[in-house]
């Protein structure tokens, strides 16, 4: 029992975070940080729906139908993970409507949140939702690699958002995944935690 109460409030840190870096730095600029962000970003520009709905209503039914791809204990912590992101997003566009900064100077900020908070969930066995469940389950069904087909899924939503509400949105994008998953492997593989961070930022 302690040690599942441990699991769900490091996974709730990691959501958390996730959410800040969403809602706080890269959601004001319509910078999507996948595919599911993406469509959460038009979701957003053609029927006002709140980011944080679009995020938990695209991932869940995806989880509900991966259930047997990523197992009943992975699926559960994911879905507990969207929750608490997608209220983090919420709450946030509720209390700081507009933008923190400058798009570039967010990105940077939004983009290292994003894979730490991801990482923190990798590392203690929940998935980032999205279009890499949908990667997954296409992966298993086609027997073609996730990483391929997650990118060209990705790259789609990407490029019909740029063309919907800007072309800058696709290089923006494509930075932030970038950075995201270079801090996301940092974290993943134990070379990067909040010890060695704070310590860093004292120096």
């Amino acid at each position: 029992m302690g040690q599942t109460i441990k699991t769900l409030l490091t996974l709730a840190f990691g959501a958390i975070i996730q959410g800040l870096g969403m809602g706080l730095f890269l959601f004001p600029h319509h910078i999507p940080s996948g595919g599911a962000a993406g469509i959460a970003v038009l979701n957003e520009f053609f029927w006002n729906i709140p980011h944080g709905w679009s995020l938990w209503l695209v991932n869940v039914p995806l989880l509900i139908v991966a259930v047997k791809f990523l197992g009943a204990g992975s699926a559960g912590k994911t879905i507990f993970s969207v929750t608490v992101t997608s209220i983090t997003v919420d709450v946030i566009a509720l209390i700081l409507p507009g933008p923190v900064s400058i798009p570039w100077i967010d990105l940077l900020f939004g983009a290292c949140l994003f894979g730490i908070g991801v990482g923190i969930l990798f590392r203690h066995g929940a998935s980032s939702g999205g279009m890499a469940i949908l990667a997954q389950i296409f992966a298993k069904i086609f027997n073609r690699p996730p990483g391929k087909i997650m990118f060209w899924i990705n790259g789609v939503i990407f490029f019909i958002t740029a063309f919907v509400i800007g072309w800058w949105i696709f290089l923006f994008a494509i930075c932030t995944q970038w950075i995201g998953t270079k801090v996301l492997d940092q974290v993943y593989n134990g070379q990067l935690t909040i010890v060695k961070l704070r310590k860093a930022l004292h120096m």
